[in-house]
């Protein structure tokens, strides 16, 4: 079976001397669950992995009888440790408590019980751990497959990952494009948006959160006002609202609102967001094209090749903990602009020798970044840029 690069992390984290709660988050579908297996699996090591999913939310004890568990299958078989594995913890009302009490219980009584949590809401865990468990524990951040794992695993070529994305639950069904799309508009869409989201977050206008969710997937890669985007909704309200919707929807790993890069954080807030999902299939469910289509209308592909590389910039950004913006100037822009303990980046996409790069040179004359350069036609191929790896960026 297929190992991604997180199975070495997170094996290393467990065979380390116990001194955190390992806790890994990332979007829906993405294989945190699998990873984990194939790593305990691989592990001369004993465990018991528990999971929420089926359990009552108000079940708060369900946790400490977790704990429970392991602790006399530790003692009854005099073991030195024991891994305890929780999967979708954050369906447990109140979790984070009750994972702080026992994990202090067995730190005070020098108890050598690993820990590792899962969820499948970034939303929900990343909550729970801020509110209770500060100091207490380590992300292990997930993301969307990249190109080279597509094409190594499914045999992607690089023009169906740029269209299909880096869902490996959808990779057998890119045949059939409707059951493609259904898969991901319910197993993707409508889970991450109804239950991590709705369940867990006072909305006061649902159909607005899903509106603003699919007409910003739509422009994935384009900037829109939200000012704009209010004419376009029915029931709209104001562009504050829209704004905190925008805001869930990119802590649920779905879609984001890149700012404007600017010196003056009052002019970055400002700015009129440009919009950018995680991983392309989330644009193309929207998309009236089939793949072959697509390919065939060359200023069609231009805005799913540029959307394609953004999906897999922010979803690295997610990972390795660095800021994306976009940069624009009356006529003058670059598409991406990274930023890292201020090491900035500027990142032009070209996806035909028709796209003027002009916006490059005067960013790169204003802003002195540490490496500009184009992506596509006339620079980095695509293929190059998916499959560096870019915190190499910033040295």
């Amino acid at each position: 079976m297929y190992k991604r690069t997180e199975y070495q992390l997170i094996r290393r984290r467990l065979e380390e001397p116990r001194k955190f709660i390992q806790v890994v988050m990332g979007p829906r579908q993405v294989g945190k669950s699998t990873v984990v297996k194939q790593v305990l699996q691989d592990l001369d090591a004993p465990y018991q992995l528990f999971s929420a999913d089926n359990v009552p939310a108000g079940n708060t004890a369900w946790v400490s009888n977790c704990w429970s568990a392991v602790r006399s299958l530790k003692e009854n078989k005099r073991l030195d440790g024991y891994i305890l594995v929780i999967d979708e913890i954050q369906k447990i009302t109140n979790w984070s408590e009750a994972v702080k009490k026992e994990w202090d219980d067995d730190t005070f009584h020098d108890r050598n019980i690993k820990v590792l949590l899962l969820g499948s809401s970034r939303v929900m865990l990343e909550k729970g751990l801020s509110d209770s468990l500060s100091g207490r524990f380590e992300e292990i951040r997930m993301t969307h497959w990249s190109y080279p794992e597509m094409r190594d695993c499914f045999d992607f070529t690089l023009d169906q990952f740029l269209f299909y994305g880096g869902y490996p639950g959808a990779a057998g069904l890119i045949g059939d494009h409707d059951r493609w799309e259904q898969y991901i508009q319910s197993a993707i869409i409508d889970a991450t948006i109804n239950k991590d989201i709705l369940m867990n977050t006072p909305i006061s206008k649902p159909a607005l959160l899903r509106q603003t969710f699919e007409l910003g997937a739509s422009y994935s890669g384009e900037l829109l006002s939200l000012n704009k985007m209010l004419g376009s909704l029915q029931d709209a309200g104001n562009t504050v609202t829209l704004a905190g919707y925008v805001n869930l929807l990119d802590e649920s790993g779905l879609m984001r609102g890149l700012q404007k890069f600017s010196i003056d954080m009052a002019r970055r807030r400002a700015s009129i967001p440009k919009f950018q999902i995680y991983n392309n299939a989330l644009k193309m469910v929207y998309n009236p094209h089939t793949f072959d289509q697509a390919i065939m209308d060359r200023k069609e592909w231009g805005r799913i090749f540029e959307s394609g590389i953004g999906a897999w910039i922010v979803s690295q950004a997610f990972v390795h903990r660095f800021e994306v913006f976009y940069w624009r100037e009356r006529s003058d822009e670059v598409d991406f602009i990274l930023r890292k303990k201020g090491v900035v980046v500027a990142v032009e996409v070209k996806s035909s020798a028709e796209k003027n790069t002009k916006g490059l040179g005067v960013f790169r004359d204003m802003f002195h970044p540490a490496s500009a350069f184009v992506v596509g036609d006339g620079g980095i191929s695509a293929e190059e840029f998916l499959s560096m790896d870019i915190r190499n960026l910033f040295k």
